[in-house]
């Protein structure tokens, strides 16, 4: 008898220790959005040469002439080498073309050779430096794009944006709840830089006159932050 009375008092004592409440603190967690936007001051762009030939020496030698052109104008222009890479070199025949409907047969008439450079310039002389480009031979120029050189500022500010924006819906929801908000658990942060954002603007006033006109838009960098409170 005593056995089975000390069984059931380990089974009450069991139960009743399942059952206690949680000691875990009661938590609120909420994330913040910051962003910060400025205008860039870098433009890159790709440039370079097409060139064609009656054999792939001589496509070779038309285009590498015509690189040493526009390195020369970079190098002139005060570009650093730094902000100079080949992104794209090829070499293909070249076949002659049919009348449509006729049948002939594939021949190859020549040989063309592409090479192309990828640019870095500050945003206020990119219109000069695109126009000195192809008044020096350069007959490619596109996928242009613009970046913030430095972002450090924009994303302090972008962070501080987010840790307010966190702690303003904090309020709103302990308010709401009843409650009243504890220290700070933990904090966690995401975000980076968005595209560009083309809100084209006048750039006259950076630019010559006879420069390519260039509208660098606005540049943004985000910031993400959750934030956990402990409520009271």
């Amino acid at each position: 008898m005593k056995r089975l009375l000390w069984i059931g008092l380990c089974a009450l004592v069991a139960a009743g220790a399942q059952g206690a409440p949680n000691d875990q603190p009661r938590t609120l967690t909420v994330t913040g959005q910051g962003i910060a936007k400025a205008a860039p001051d870098e433009a890159n762009f790709s440039t370079g040469v097409v060139s064609q030939g009656a054999n792939a020496n001589q496509a070779l030698a038309a285009n590498s002439r015509a690189m040493n052109a526009l390195f020369a104008t970079l190098k002139r222009l005060g570009v650093p080498d730094k902000n100079i890479q080949t992104s794209d070199l090829s070499l293909s025949p070249q076949y002659q073309t049919c009348k449509p409907g006729a049948v002939c047969p594939q021949r190859i008439v020549g040989y063309q050779v592409s090479n192309n450079v990828t640019v870095t310039v500050a945003l206020d002389k990119a219109g000069s430096v695109l126009d000195a480009l192809v008044g020096s031979g350069s007959n490619q120029i596109g996928g242009i794009g613009f970046s913030i050189h430095d972002t450090k500022p924009l994303q302090a500010e972008a962070r501080q944006d987010a840790v307010k924006d966190a702690l303003d819906k904090a309020k709103l929801y302990a308010d709401a709840a009843g409650v009243k908000l504890g220290p700070i658990q933990s904090i966690q942060e995401g975000g980076g830089v968005e595209p560009p954002r083309p809100m084209f603007r006048a750039m006259a006033g950076l630019m010559e006159d006879k420069a390519v006109p260039v509208a660098g838009g606005e540049e943004s960098v985000d910031a993400s932050v959750s934030i956990t409170w402990i409520i009271q």
